[in-house]
Formats: structure tokens, sequence, C-alpha cells
């Protein structure tokens, strides 16, 4: 039988692994291959070769595998980073947010995250970037609303002219 081929292994190699861990479940498939190898009689530092990982990586999926089973290799939570602001600083943020920033001496009139992260600057001495402070709006429910601007004192039968579908069958009585 022929020797299977993949066209650029290295890189593939590469691939697979980033593959993996996009996916909880992919991790969770992964380690337990690599218990399975261990169960077949392969060493640690076989296994990490072929998995990339560490023999040290190899040998804690067994010891939790062993002592806990398959909910050994399952990921657990992660805290991730703690919130810049406290609880009661993110309600009274939330609440200042539903109002118009004009009440807060800012000029423009309506919240984005570049106007928020300035506000929690001043307010709470805090410093969030625009994207987190555009993913808090998202947190408290607000949905993204970008305004369309008017122009003052427009003539409306040029604006009929630069209009794409030109307007219905008029009424009578219009």
């Amino acid at each position: 039988m022929r020797q299977l081929v993949i066209k650029e292994p290295v890189l593939m190699q590469i691939a697979i692994q980033q593959e993996i861990q996009r996916s909880e479940e992919s991790r969770y498939d992964h380690k337990l291959h690599g218990v399975l190898l261990i169960a077949n009689g392969y060493d640690s530092y076989r296994v990490g070769d072929v998995f990339g990982q560490s023999p040290t990586t190899i040998q804690r999926w067994v010891k939790k595998f062993n002592e806990s089973g398959f909910a050994g290799l399952r990921d657990s939570e992660r805290p991730g980073r703690p919130r810049s602001l406290t609880e009661k600083q993110w309600g009274q943020m939330e609440k200042d947010v539903r109002r118009p920033p004009s009440n807060f001496g800012f000029i423009q009139s309506f919240w984005d995250g570049k106007l928020l992260s300035e506000y929690l600057r001043k307010k709470y001495k805090v410093e969030i970037g625009v994207r987190q402070c555009q993913r808090m709006f998202k947190m408290m429910g607000f949905r993204l609303r970008k305004p369309r601007p008017v122009i003052a004192n427009a003539d409306p039968l040029l604006q009929k002219g630069f209009k794409k579908t030109p307007a219905g069958p008029q009424k009578p009585g219009e």
C-alpha cells in the first residue's frame, strides 16, 4: 500500500492545532485521543511529539483522567479578567447611559463607545477601550443605532431629485 501524503505537512500541523484549540469539544476529543494512546502503551514523550504538546501536558491529562474520569478532561471555567467597575459603579453607569450625554456636560447627542470610554475615564478614573465600551452597550441590551444626518433648511424639490426610487402614485388630494 502506498504511503499517504499530506501537502505542506508542517503548515497543516499548525492549522490542525489551531482548529483543535478553537472549540471546547475538539480540545476534549484531542485529550481523549492522547489518553487513548497512553492506554495503548505509548509513552508521554511519543504522544507529546505526535500531538504537539509537552510530555508534561500529556501526563497532566492522564492524571486528571485517573482522578476524575472523562469529566477531568473537560475544560473548567476560567474566571477571566475582573471587571474594572464595581457592581455599584456598573449599575450607576447603566442608569447614566440611559439619559442623554448632555446631562453630563457632553455636547454629543448620543452615546457611543468613544464617549462612554471618556465618561468612564472622567467619572471613575478607569481606562476602558472603545471596543470594550461597545461590548458593554451590548451587555446592557442596547442595539447599534446610526444617526441619520439631517440637513437644515433642505429644499424638498432638490431632495426628490436625489431619491433612488421614484415616488409612487399620488393619492387624490395630495
